[in-house]
């Protein structure tokens, strides 16, 4: 009876701070819940066209976590860099071409008052080892610092433009063909990387200079004309010649204007990077920049994170691009074990807007014809 009367009181009271610790953890889990479902609440969603090249990005999981924190959820929709503009903007929050040309075309249509530069990445050239030594045997390429580089551009275009065949080249056993000579590209009317080309082409053409009147553009515009009229088909995004490059190999693509954002997030994501494989860096190159053309102030606001975020700088570079930050990009190389050259010195600027866009719709009045 004693015994009934001491434990009495000790049961209820355990039973009181149970039941106030379980209150306590209820109380808890409810304020969790409803923070994460304000923290849910208070996201955007924030919708864009964005070049073909960044889709992976956007895709991938840590991004998406790292903008959802940062209360942004992307809706991101695939379009040709230069085809952006042309687009109705109506109901986007922003553009995300590839490539100042574009992106500064896309900034006179939406009247945005700024942009954003993101990342950057240079131009090559896509080819094989097995052409190589065909390459190097005529003074096109060579190797220095265990990266290749197109030390006769003007020699190479010069093959193009003439309709010399794989054949002709001295002591070419590797690839006797009978296909043309020629640097693959996208749609220079659609695609930002096709244009980069052309603005390449356009300065060693034009005797290493850029192309600033009209006058010099219209004596070498039969010339370049040709490097893209006898390519037959082209894709209208840099993402559909590049996956001709890897799954149809040598025989459809021997040499693929991409990317180098391309090459290198291609091989990083395999289980062993291809050593058939080599990148080209044409001397000299031009750089291709993304950026961010918000049309909404929630673009604006994904455009200062891209451009600003140290986090999302890293993830960017894990897709071989380069930033302000280069060692980003030198610890992405170590990391997935990959060769490419620290930094470029030989870079060009494109022509300005007006004579690109004169220059590429003079091409594509040949095309009609």
């Amino acid at each position: 009876m004693e015994l009934k009367r001491i434990l009495g009181p000790v049961l209820a009271a355990v039973l009181v701070v149970g039941i106030g610790a379980a209150v306590m953890v209820s109380h808890k889990r409810s304020a969790k819940a409803e923070a994460e479902q304000a923290a849910l609440a208070a996201v955007i969603e924030v919708k864009g066209m964005i070049g073909s090249e960044k889709e992976s990005f956007f895709t991938d999981p840590q991004v998406i976590e790292m903008l959802l924190k940062k209360g942004i959820r992307v809706k991101a929709e695939k379009v040709g860099s230069r085809e952006i503009s042309s687009r109705d903007l109506t109901g986007y929050d922003f553009g995300f071409p590839a490539g100042l040309p574009a992106a500064i075309s896309l900034q006179k249509k939406s009247k945005a008052k700024q942009t954003y530069p993101t990342f950057f990445t240079p131009m090559a050239v896509a080819s094989w080892k097995q052409l190589l030594p065909v390459l190097e045997g005529e003074g096109i390429v060579k190797k220095s610092n265990d990266a290749y580089y197109i030390i006769d551009m003007k020699r190479l275009l010069e093959l193009s433009e003439k309709g010399a065949r794989w054949r002709d080249l001295k002591n070419n056993t590797a690839y006797a063909t009978g296909k043309s000579i020629l640097i693959s590209s996208t749609d220079v009317r659609k695609s930002n990387s096709a244009a980069m080309y052309l603005s390449l082409a356009s300065y060693v053409v034009n005797g290493n200079n850029v192309v600033d009147n009209n006058e010099d553009a219209a004596k070498i515009m039969p010339f370049l004309s040709s490097l893209f009229l006898r390519q037959g088909l082209q894709e209208s995004s840099s993402s559909g010649s590049f996956e001709d490059y890897t799954t149809m190999g040598l025989g459809k693509a021997p040499l693929v204007m991409i990317y180098e954002s391309q090459f290198l997030e291609y091989q990083s994501k395999r289980a062993q990077p291809n050593d058939d494989m080599v990148l080209l860096y044409p001397q000299p190159t031009i750089y291709t920049k993304h950026i961010v053309v918000p049309f909404t102030p929630n673009g604006q606001r994904l455009g200062e994170l891209l451009s600003s975020d140290a986090d999302l700088q890293k993830l960017a570079a894990q897709y071989g691009y380069r930033t302000a930050t280069p060692e980003f990009f030198t610890n992405f190389l170590k990391e997935k074990k990959l060769q490419a050259p620290s930094a470029l010195v030989d870079v060009i600027d494109p022509p300005s807007f007006e004579i690109l866009e004169r220059m590429i719709a003079s091409i594509e009045e040949k095309f009609k014809q």
